[in-house]
């Protein structure tokens, strides 16, 4: 079985050849069909995160592919993979047989495609959650998106105008919502952070509310706390390692809209054969890259090509 191993925090990631794993009760065995490269890899893969799996690991938190053997699932069911400790307290997704908790899978609809199945997880149920866990959207409020032109901020523009919002984008025309610079909002998605995020919070009503879900513009920003107390401005931080119990029961919902048309993830999928790991992981690091790393199984090689090489 082939697979991807860290061996060492900050070191490129090594294809090799593992043994099949062995089936185990609570577990499920799983063809992969496809699994993502993400920010979250990487920050593990660094030795930069809070959790990681102990050297050498096996990277990747999320997947789908089809069951191979499991007490819980048919053979040959089509399921998704994420969270229960993949790819960040133990091995993840990168190999080509998975062997997971059965609490990390769920059921993946036919009309879904393997690639959009490892890959909706993370941004679906992250502007999921944001909006109506950590924001309590309403309908009827004004919500003001920044980094409306990225996976979870587009998500998060589909869903809250579905939800009856009045959708605000910051920094840009968006098709899905208004550029409006000066309109105020009841509640702010930032998946921006940084020097941007104080503007931002300028737009917020009193008692409006402001849930951050990423920093690309920096990490560190000086905020007036009087300010922000005088106005009885709340900063929502999303964790979603904390959240995954809301996110699990989320998925169905938003794969049932993904299957519909009612909701489509913004940004393209680039596929990568598993072997070119440590290209999908300089790719997501590129600035001004779009869309999500997916990384497939390499192909067999043919029988003549085969031949060839035992001669």
């Amino acid at each position: 079985m082939k697979a991807i191993r860290i061996h060492a925090w900050g070191e490129a990631p090594r294809l090799e050849e593992l043994p099949e794993p062995e089936p185990s009760p609570g577990r499920t065995l799983v063809r992969m069909a496809a699994t993502t490269a993400s920010h979250l890899d990487r920050s593990i893969a660094a030795g930069g995160f809070l959790r990681h799996p102990p050297l050498p690991y096996v990277p990747g938190v999320e997947a789908a592919g089809t069951v191979l053997q499991s007490e819980r699932f048919a053979v040959g069911t089509r399921v998704w993979l994420r969270g229960a400790g993949l790819g960040t307290a133990e091995d993840g997704t990168w190999r080509e047989t998975i062997s997971a908790p059965d609490a990390a899978l769920g059921l993946l609809p036919e009309t879904i495609a393997m690639p959009l199945g490892a890959a909706f997880f993370s941004p679906c149920t992250a502007a999921w959650v944001a909006l109506f866990g950590v924001g309590a959207l309403q309908a009827g409020e004004r919500v003001l998106v920044s980094g409306a032109s990225g996976a979870v901020g587009g998500v998060v523009v589909q869903l809250a105008r579905a939800a009856g919002a009045r959708v605000l984008v910051a920094g840009g025309d968006d098709a899905a919502g208004a550029n409006d610079d000066d309109a105020p909002c009841d509640l702010l998605i930032d998946a921006v952070g940084g020097l941007p995020l104080v503007a931002l919070l300028a737009r917020l009503v009193p008692g409006g509310r402001a849930v951050l879900v990423g920093y690309t513009a920096g990490r560190r920003v000086e905020l007036d706390l009087a300010e922000l107390m005088q106005r009885d401005i709340r900063l929502l931080p999303l964790n979603m390692l904390r959240r995954e119990a809301e996110a699990r029961t989320a998925a169905p919902e938003l794969l049932a809209r993904l299957a519909d048309g009612r909701l489509s993830l913004p940004l393209p999928l680039r596929t990568f054969s598993l072997s070119q790991a440590a290209e999908a992981m300089a790719w997501i690091a590129e600035r001004g890259h779009r869309g999500r790393a997916v990384l497939v199984p390499d192909p067999a090689p043919s029988p003549r090509a085969a031949g060839r090489g035992l001669g």
